[in-house]
C-alpha cells in the first residue's frame, strides 16, 4: 500500500499567491486602456509593501481567518459554460414591483446578461458593466474608480481588490435625472476558487436611482474566496436606496471594503442583508461630506453553524447638520461567531449634527458567541450622539405563552424569532427584500 502523505498546515500559504504577472495578465486579457493597467500596477506595488492583517490590529483581533486554505481559494475563477439561466430564478426576478430598469448578471465573473430599460437609456443613465465602462466612459471612471470612495491604501484586501477586479458594474445617473424603476445586479459563482466583484454608483446633482446587488454561489467542494468593493457616491441633493443581499455557499471567505460619500441635502438609504459565508469581514463606511448630508444604514445577518460575520461599521461626520441612523440587528446559533464594530465619529466644528447607532443581538444557543462594540469619536460640542448594543436569549413566557394557544413549539419560537427582526424588517421599503430575508432566516431556524 502506498505511504499517506500528510502535509503540516504550517506548509501551507498564509496569503494570496499571486503575483505581479497575474495582474499584467489578467490587464492584457482584457484588453484595458493604458491609464487601468497603471493603476492596477500601482495597487499591486502597494499591495506587496502592506502586511497580512492579523489579531495584533485592532480591528481583526475578535476574527481569526487563517483557517483559510489559500491554495484553494485564491485561483481565480474562470467561466466555463457560464449561462444566464445558471442564476437561480429567486435571484434574478425583480425584488421591487414587476419591473426591472436594469438588469445585469455575472456568473463566474462573465456578463450573461444584460438589459436597461429605453426610458432610462434616453436619460442618459448608464448601466453597464465595469469593463466596458473603463473603456467607453472613460473620463466618468477614471474620476471616481478607488479614487474618493474605497481607496487601495485601506488595507491588505482593498490594494489586492484595485490590482485584481475581476468583474464589475458601473452606474451613473446625470444631474436632474431620475431612474424610477430599479437596477439589479446579480454577482453568482457556480466554480470554487477566487473572484473580485465591483459595485461603482455615481449619482450627480438632484438625480435618484434605486440598486439592488445579490451575491449568492453555488455549493462547492473546495474553499473560495470573495474580495471586493462598493463606492457609493451621492451628489448634492441626490437620493440613492442601495440594497446588497448575500448568501454564499458555506466554503466561502469574503473580505469586503464597502463606501459611501453623501453631498449636500443628500440620502442615502443602505440596507444590507449577511447571510452565507464560511467567514464575512465586511467594512462599511458612510461619509458624510456636505451640509444637510442624512444617512440610514439597516444590517440584518443570521449565523450558524460554523459561521463567522464580522461587520466594521462607520458613520463620519465630516459637515455640519448631518444625521446618521445604523440599526444592525442580527442572530446566532449552533457554534457560530458575530462581531459589529461600530464608531461615530465627527471632525471639530461640525456642530448640531444627529448621530445614532444600535446592534441589537439574539442568542439562539450556548456555543453561539456574539459581540457588540459601539463607540463615539466626537470632538464638536452641539451634537446629538447615542449608541447601544443589546444581547437577548429566546424568553420562555412568550413561547409558553403561544404553545397554550396550541401553536407547536417550533413555531412559537419561530414567531418570536421574527417579532425580533421586524423592527428592523420594517426599517425595508421594499416587501420582496423583507420576504427574501425573511425565508433565509426562517431556513436557518427550521433546518
Amino acid at each position: 500500500m502506498a505511504a499517506v502523505t500528510h502535509r503540516r498546515r504550517s506548509s501551507a500559504p498564509t496569503a494570496p499567491r499571486y503575483t505581479r504577472t497575474d495582474v499584467e495578465a489578467l490587464s492584457a486579457r482584457q484588453n484595458e486602456p493604458q491609464w487601468l493597467r497603471e493603476s492596477r500596477l500601482a495597487a499591486w506595488e502597494l499591495y506587496e509593501n502592506l502586511p497580512m492583517p492579523s489579531q495584533a490590529n485592532e480591528d481583526w483581533r475578535r476574527t481569526d481567518y487563517r483557517h483559510i486554505r489559500w491554495e484553494e481559494a485564491d485561483r481565480l475563477i474562470v467561466p466555463n459554460g457560464a449561462r444566464f439561466d445558471t442564476v437561480p430564478a429567486v435571484n434574478r426576478e425583480p425584488l421591487i414591483g414587476d419591473r426591472q430598469g436594469g438588469l445585469m448578471a455575472f456568473v463566474d465573473g462573465k456578463l450573461v446578461h444584460h438589459e436597461l430599460a429605453d426610458e432610462l437609456r434616453q436619460q442618459g443613465i448608464i448601466f453597464t458593466d465595469l469593463a466596458t465602462a473603463c473603456k467607453e466612459h472613460e473620463d466618468l471612471v477614471r474620476a471616481n474608480l478607488m479614487t474618493k470612495a474605497v481607496l487601495p491604501n485601506d488595507g491588505k484586501f482593498a490594494a489586492l481588490h484595485a490590482a485584481l477586479w475581476t468583474h464589475g458594474v458601473f452606474v451613473h445617473v446625470p444631474a436632474g435625472k431620475v431612474a424610477e424603476i430599479p437596477l439589479h445586479v446579480v454577482m453568482y459563482n457556480t466554480h470554487d476558487g477566487a473572484s473580485m466583484g465591483h459595485v461603482l454608483v455615481v449619482l450627480e446633482e438632484n438625480s435618484q436611482a434605486t440598486v439592488l446587488v445579490d451575491y449568492a454561489s453555488a455549493e462547492a467542494q473546495s474553499q473560495s474566496a470573495y474580495i471586493g468593493a462598493t463606492e457609493l457616491l451621492v451628489g448634492d441633493a441626490a437620493n440613492l436606496q442601495y440594497v446588497a443581499l448575500q448568501d454564499w455557499n458555506r466554503l466561502t471567505y469574503e473580505f469586503s471594503h464597502q463606501r459611501a460619500r453623501v453631498g449636500n441635502d443628500a440620502n442615502l438609504d443602505w440596507i444590507a442583508g449577511t447571510m452565507g459565508g464560511r467567514l464575512v469581514k465586511a467594512y462599511m463606511e458612510i461619509e458624510l461630506d456636505g451640509k444637510g448630508a442624512n444617512a440610514r444604514m439597516s444590517g440584518f445577518f443570521f449565523a450558524d453553524d460554523e459561521q463567522i460575520f464580522d461587520h466594521d461599521t462607520q458613520q463620519n461626520h465630516n459637515a455640519p447638520l448631518t444625521v446618521s441612523d445604523l440599526l444592525f440587528k442580527g442572530a446566532a446559533r449552533d457554534n457560530s461567531r458575530t462581531v459589529w464594530q461600530g464608531m461615530i465619529k465627527s471632525l471639530p466644528k461640525m456642530q448640531r449634527i444627529d448621530g445614532y447607532q444600535a446592534s441589537r443581538n439574539l442568542l439562539l444557543s450556548e456555543d453561539a458567541r456574539m459581540d457588540g462594540i459601539p463607540g463615539l469619536e466626537i470632538e464638536a460640542d452641539d451634537v446629538k450622539c447615542s449608541h447601544a448594543a443589546t444581547f437577548g436569549t429566546l424568553e420562555a413566557e412568550p413561547i409558553f405563552y403561544l404553545m397554550s394557544r396550541g401553536i407547536e413549539r417550533s413555531t412559537a419560537q419561530l414567531m418570536v424569532i421574527d417579532g425580533f427582526f421586524d423592527e428592523l424588517l420594517q426599517r425595508i421599503p421594499f416587501e420582496r427584500v423583507r420576504e427574501r430575508l425573511q425565508a433565509a432566516m426562517e431556513a436557518k431556524i427550521v433546518k
